[in-house]
This record gives C-alpha cells, structure tokens and sequence, in this order.
C-alpha cells in the first residue's frame, strides 16, 4: 500500500514567522464599527469550566444545564491618555490628558497639562484615544499597557471630553455580544522544521540527519527559497480569535469566582472579569485586546447562555 502524502505544515500566510513587535497587537480601526470605546485590555487568567443554562434556540440541549470551556480574562479600569487627531488617515496631532505617576514607568509625561480645549485643531476628519490600563488594580504587574482606541459616537469629540478624567470600566461594554481577541500566542522559541512546520520524519538510518527536510533547494536557482521548512522561531505571533461569545462579564465584589488557592499561575482576580466561550492565545498574565466583531457569523450570533457558576 502506497504512503499518503501531503503538504507539508506551516501556513505562509504569516510571514516573516518571527517574534511581534508588541505586545498588543494594532487594530485595523476603519473595519471596526460599534458605539463608545471599540476596545478594552484585558489579562488572561486561564481557562475553567462553567456550568451554564442553554438558551440557544433550536439547540439539542435547549433549556439544560451544561458545562461548556471558557477563558476568564480580568479587565482593569483604564484611563485616557491623550487624544490623536487625524486628517487624511495621518495622525496632525496628540493632545496629551493625563500625566498620573503609573504612566512614568512606561512613557515620559510632562508635569503640568495645556487647556485640552485651546490645543484642539481646527481641521481634522477623526479623532482617536490613547488609553492605558490600570494594571496596579491587579495582581499581575504595575505597568501599564499603552494603546490606541477608536470611538463609535456622532460626536466622537463630545464623547471623548467625558472620558478624560475618569476611570473607564467595562461594565456594560461586552454584554450580549461577540467579541475578537487579539493577543501574541505563547512563546516556543527556536525550534526545529519537525515542531514549526510538521515535516515528517525520515528513516532511522538516514544520513545528515533525521529531523531535517530531505532537500534544501534545487542546484539553481543557487539559493534557499523562505518556502522551504527550516528551524526557527514559533510562538510569540500575533493572532486574533474571532467571535467569542461573552458567557459572562461581573465584578468580584458583585460575584466571586476566585478558587480557594487562587488561579493556577495567576492569582486572584482583584476586579473586573468576563468569560469567553473556548480559549484564547497566550499563557497566564497575557495582554488580550478585546474589541467587538467586525464580522460576526449567526452561528456564533444565536448562541445565548445563563451563567451558573465557575469550576476552576
């Protein structure tokens, strides 16, 4: 009997396949709609089990109690920034807002703010934000994660003064909705062509080794093509989950979902947090951007649960 053959893994899609940039992943804004803040970062604690009642309608197990897999993910307060100014999709001007002591780990803020109103220019077609989270609020660290938001308002400027000053939470940002989450997926570091792209082996007694692909390249053209299946590095890429369903957002003061001992390799949550129906990129402690679905399927759309309870 012959042996199946295939393609060998690795999708060329994501190229270059080396380390992100950053830690949080850019958003293509102009593909995101929705009103308010279309964002929020958020630090994944793990993954759990929820007792949840089915309320998808036609669904086999409608009206049931079932237990379903879910990501929990803390989400701190967060704070503006600054205001980015656009004119002809290139960033005219940035009115910073904030000069709190948590953004001096992170950037350098000036001692004293310019009146927001006198800094404002006269032409301009979109404004943005700059927000920062709160990660003291946490366990996880004091740093703060910096990054660029967009509004869904007719005034997207009256919207923003109302936000400047204040601590921005998430209570009714993620209720009844799908959401993407972008993050980095967890670090490998340098591993071989077997583990990265799937390349079977070869047999036992081959020669130049036998976790190697069988050939390189052609004589010529007299180079190696970035086709071909070599070591390097995998995991820390940036990717997005699409359409997660939001099982359940609360506070801990409102619900406490905390295990005795804590989170395996997290701790306690200390604030906000909601829970994604399957499992998000990226280990423990992971930065997770979380914005609303900018193509949403029904299949994802119908599905409704009644949170019960958490089983860590």
């Amino acid at each position: 009997m012959a042996g199946g053959k295939r393609p060998r893994f690795g999708s060329l899609q994501y190229y270059p396949r080396k380390r992100a940039a950053k830690q949080i992943p850019s958003v293509n804004w102009r593909v995101v709609k929705g009103d308010g803040i279309l964002g929020f970062i958020g630090y994944k604690v793990g993954m759990a089990t929820a007792y949840v009642k089915d309320n998808t309608q036609k669904s086999m197990t409608l009206g049931k109690k079932i237990s379903i897999p879910v990501t929990i993910i803390e989400m701190p307060n967060m704070k503006v920034f600054s205001v980015r100014f656009y004119k002809n999709s290139h960033a005219i001007k940035d009115v910073i807002v904030s000069n709190d002591k948590e953004l001096k780990r992170k950037v350098k803020v000036p001692k004293t703010l310019k009146n927001f109103d006198a800094e404002v220019p006269k032409d301009y077609d979109d404004v943005r934000i700059i927000v920062y989270s709160l990660p003291s609020q946490t366990s996880v660290k004091k740093t703060p994660d910096i990054i660029e938001l967009a509004v869904g308002a007719s005034n997207k400027l009256d919207f923003i003064k109302t936000l400047i000053g204040k601590e921005i939470t998430p209570d009714a940002f993620f209720k009844n909705m799908l959401v993407d989450a972008r993050a980095l997926t967890k670090g490998k570091g340098l591993v071989g062509p077997v583990k990265r792209f799937g390349i079977s082996l070869k047999a036992h007694k081959s020669e130049k080794g036998v976790r190697r692909p069988g050939s390189l390249a052609p004589w010529h053209p007299a180079r190696v093509t970035f086709r071909t299946p070599m070591a390097g590095q995998l995991g820390m890429f940036s990717r997005v989950n699409y359409n997660e369903n939001v099982v359940h957002s609360g506070k801990i003061s409102e619900k406490n979902i905390n295990p005795p001992s804590g989170f395996t390799h997290y701790g306690n949550i200390n604030t906000n947090y909601i829970l994604l129906k399957g499992s998000v990129q990226g280990p423990a402690k992971r930065q997770v951007l979380l914005t609303p679905s900018f193509r949403p399927t029904k299949l994802q759309a119908k599905k409704k649960f009644e949170f019960i309870e958490v089983i860590a």
